[in-house]
């Protein structure tokens, strides 16, 4: 272990940044500044965007946004989730409140000879991990959730979204509080095929 932490200090502040991400339990204030945020999305926006479709969409939730969520994703459910109880209407209705911003991700969705609806999805997702890194860059912290209110069209109309934006997760963000997980060391070997 002492030497991997050895062979990490050595490496550069980026690599870094990508091997000690981690997805905290807690999340509380501060949250990025404006400033910071401009910064966040322009890292977003460098994502891999094949034939550049740009399908990447960022609806910023903080403050009195968070309530708003809250109750799209209660009448969501009272109207769309079979057999609810009372304790998971709660549940889900409190979901919001679990950070002081979450960043709602959604692709816009083109039609295109080359680039299939499920590729600029992925763009989407890929300028979602280059959030959370840049976020991780700057002392932050976020936690990608999906659930029942991502991946689901109808989601996007209660969002007053148009028909092509469909909803691929929720970025909930703010600084890591309380013990933290441990970040397991995954060796690579057991994950690759090499092809020589």
């Amino acid at each position: 272990m002492l030497r991997y932490f050895r062979k990490l200090f050595d490496m550069n502040d980026a690599l870094q940044n990508i091997l000690l991400r981690n997805s905290p339990r807690e999340l509380s204030e501060p949250i990025p500044s404006s400033e910071e945020m401009e910064l966040v999305y322009k890292a977003a926006l460098r994502a891999p965007d094949h034939a550049w479709q740009r399908p990447s969409r960022f609806i910023e939730v903080t403050g009195d946004g968070l309530k708003k969520l809250s109750s799209i994703f209660k009448k969501f459910a009272l109207e769309n989730i079979e057999e609810l109880s009372e304790e998971v209407l709660a549940k889900y209705e409190e979901a919001p409140f679990r950070a002081p911003m979450i960043i709602i991700l959604v692709s816009e969705i083109k039609e295109h000879p080359k680039v299939p609806e499920i590729e600029q999805m992925f763009s989407t997702a890929a300028a979602a991990e280059n959030i959370l890194l840049a976020l991780n860059s700057l002392g932050y912290a976020g936690v990608w959730r999906t659930g029942k209110f991502a991946l689901d069209d109808r989601i996007s109309r209660y969002l007053n979204l148009p028909d092509n934006q469909k909803v691929i997760g929720y970025l909930y963000v703010g600084t890591a509080t309380g013990k933290q997980k441990k970040i397991p060391q995954l060796e690579p070997s057991e994950f690759v095929t090499k092809w020589d």
